[in-house]
């Protein structure tokens, strides 16, 4: 009897990790929001890790974060620092592309809790008269144990949540110009 349940309980742990192996080998998370500002007053915003505290919904997860900018002032070269609880983590961003507004790209390591090497893009595009489309999203590799975490917790949802409240934000503050 013993040996039929652990035989069931050892095919069924086989069964999972194989199919986390079948997951994609990288993710993308992407959320947007019309905001009621010229393109250039989201770009401002963005491409300037200076006003990312007015905004940015992983700003208020450590009111003890240690933060350091450095590079640039802002757009390509501008290099975020942070070092927080174990919500905000640890890591580095630094603005790898920007056309004047349009779009960022940051490349965005984290250090903890866990290593990962991802891409954070803003793209923002003319809509409507006075108005621009803001695209908040991050992709990169998946490994392994990625794949199998997403059997079970969803990054789409924890993650976008956190986009959508920036973006809310985001929204507020180019607004009020």
């Amino acid at each position: 009897m013993w040996k039929i349940i652990g035989l069931i309980v050892l095919v069924a742990i086989v069964a999972v990790l194989a199919f986390a192996a079948t997951r994609p080998d990288t993710f993308r998370i992407e959320r947007s929001i019309v905001v009621h500002a010229p393109p250039q007053r989201v770009f401002e915003q963005v491409n300037d890790f200076n006003r990312w505290r007015a905004w940015s919904p992983f700003e208020t997860l450590d009111p003890a974060m240690k933060r350091e900018i450095a590079g640039s002032d802002c757009g390509i070269g501008a290099v975020y620092t942070w070092d927080g609880n174990s919500k905000a983590g640890a890591g580095r961003m630094e603005i790898v592309e920007s056309v004047p507004d349009s779009a960022v790209r940051i490349k965005l390591d984290f250090t903890r809790p866990m290593e990962a090497h991802n891409v954070a893009e803003f793209l923002i595009v003319p809509e409507g008269t006075g108005a621009s489309r803001v695209t908040w999203a991050m992709h990169g590799p998946q490994p392994y144990i990625g794949k199998l975490m997403s059997l079970v917790f969803s990054m789409d949802r924890m993650v976008g949540s956190d986009f959508e409240r920036g973006l809310v934000s985001l929204k507020n503050v180019a607004e009020r110009g």
